[in-house]
């Protein structure tokens, strides 16, 4: 069965898109994992890491699985890691935020965007990695979001993807040519490609500007905390590009600017 636009209520949308939620979160887990190590990530089923037996079907269920097992292998009693429960529900949790705001099957296409995000701001914060394997999906589903809404809405996220690239390429280039080093990671103008693909070429100041907020709000809490923070100390960018996008995708360009 086929669904369409008007097979479900707006709550099932949601109601679809934090159960879907829950599985996306247990394969962003084992992809923010596998990946960095360059493990494949489909080719391996998953086993304990006390005792290494493999997951059968009852001890992968999202969320259920966990909860019922008390959070320890049904073999050897050890406890099993709470990053997957805790993606798990925050996928969830995404994708009912998107149904809240944007109610109907648009909650779909927010949920998609939330799962990607979360999974660049893993691997961001826990690696200093944006990989092209995930940034360019993350534009290509902008891409064919926008499609589906009209050629308009295309136009607009076709030159929003282009537009972000350059901006960050050409101002890490600057950076590199003027300092002589690197001042911005290799996937962040992929990724703010993505954001443009989302948001359209009009909602990219907005992002940026979420962005640096955030940035700035990480410096300003690590400074009273009385850690040090120095100018070539590193940040993932991509973390503070996700919640960016995030916000600008969920309630527009500052301003109230729409796209015709």
């Amino acid at each position: 069965m086929i669904l369409d636009a008007h097979s479900l209520p707006d709550w099932g949308w949601t109601a679809l898109a934090a159960t879907l939620g829950a599985v996306a979160g247990s394969f962003i887990g084992l992809i923010s994992l596998r990946l960095p190590v360059g493990r494949p990530v489909g080719a391996a089923r998953s086993a304990c890491d006390g005792c290494g037996r493999r997951l059968g079907v009852l001890d992968l269920v999202p969320i259920l699985s966990f909860v019922a097992l008390r959070g320890r292998c049904r073999t050897c009693g050890s406890s099993i890691a709470r990053r997957y429960l805790l993606l798990e529900v925050g996928c969830a949790l995404l994708a009912v935020w998107a149904g809240v705001v944007h109610p109907g099957p648009l909650a779909l296409a927010g949920a998609l965007l939330a799962w990607q995000l979360l999974l660049l701001c893993l691997l961001d914060a826990e690696h200093f990695w944006l990989p092209r394997v995930v940034t360019l999906p993350l534009v290509a589903s902008g891409l064919a979001v926008s499609a589906a809404s009209g050629t308009q809405a295309a136009l607009h996220s076709l030159i929003g993807a282009g537009a972000g690239f350059l901006s960050l390429a050409t101002i890490a280039a600057l950076y590199r040519r003027l300092r002589g080093r690197e001042g911005l990671g290799g996937g962040d103008a992929y990724m703010l490609a993505g954001a443009g693909a989302w948001v359209g070429w009009i909602g990219l100041p907005t992002t940026l500007l979420w962005a640096s907020l955030a940035g700035l709000s990480l410096v300003a809490s690590s400074l009273l905390a009385g850690r040090k923070v120095t100018a070539d100390q590193r940040l993932p960018f991509g973390v503070f590009l996700a919640a960016g996008t995030w916000l600008t995708w969920l309630y527009g360009p500052l301003g109230g600017v729409r796209l015709p």
